[in-house]
């Protein structure tokens, strides 16, 4: 599945750039993820999803496979494994940094998406709605940060790979997109309990006739 989803920064796109691939600086506006290592182009850690009461944990990587300075253009591909299942999850995230009017940013993100597993049953409208929120959130934490000061960083500590980030609470799906997910998610629920039901029925009726 294809999304797409786009938003601002308040500063010139000279500066947004160099932020947006400084994993270590934005690694917290993640939600959900927590970064293990970063070598400058690869990205190892793991994404945590929570649906209802069970918890999925996809551990992989993600490799920038593109950064055009001169286009303000990015190209990130990710892939991961659940740590406890079958699910796998893979998407090729484009971004585009454009310069406002008004000195802003403006930032567009398109991703191709496969997920397969049990985040995948809710479908491409659901993750859609949980995408848009999830992008708001990082957006927001993002031109905080902007704002702030950056830290001084020792020539040592330049060159150094980035060390792991503090783990992440994981991504509620069903808080996350809302009422829609719930009434899905009972809707599917009330559906195995009629299906539960009718072949119990079908199961007594056999026994009798026997």
């Amino acid at each position: 599945m294809e999304l797409h989803h786009e938003f601002t920064v308040p500063v010139p796109v000279e500066e947004a750039w160099p932020l947006l691939l400084d994993i270590e600086r934005i690694a917290p506006c993640m939600p959900g993820a927590t970064v293990a290592e970063y070598d400058g182009k690869t990205v190892t850690g793991s994404v945590k999803v929570r649906v209802g009461p069970i918890t999925v944990t996809y551990r992989g990587t993600a490799v920038f496979d593109e950064q055009d300075e001169s286009a303000y253009r990015m190209v990130l591909i990710a892939s991961g494994k659940e740590t406890r299942g079958q699910g796998t999850a893979r998407a090729t995230v484009t971004g585009t940094l454009t310069g406002q009017d008004d000195g802003g940013t403006a930032v567009s993100v398109r991703t191709d998406l496969t997920v397969t597993g049990r985040p995948a049953q809710f479908g491409r409208g659901v993750l859609a709605e949980v995408g848009d929120k999830l992008v708001g959130q990082f957006a927001t934490c993002v031109s905080e940060r902007l704002q702030r000061p950056e830290p001084a960083v020792t020539e040592a500590a330049d060159t150094a790979p980035t060390a792991a980030s503090p783990p992440a609470e994981p991504i509620d799906l069903l808080r996350t997109a809302g009422p829609s997910v719930a009434r899905r998610a009972l809707a599917a629920a009330a559906g195995a309990v009629v299906a539960a039901l009718v072949v119990l029925r079908l199961r007594r009726r056999r026994g009798s006739r026997r």
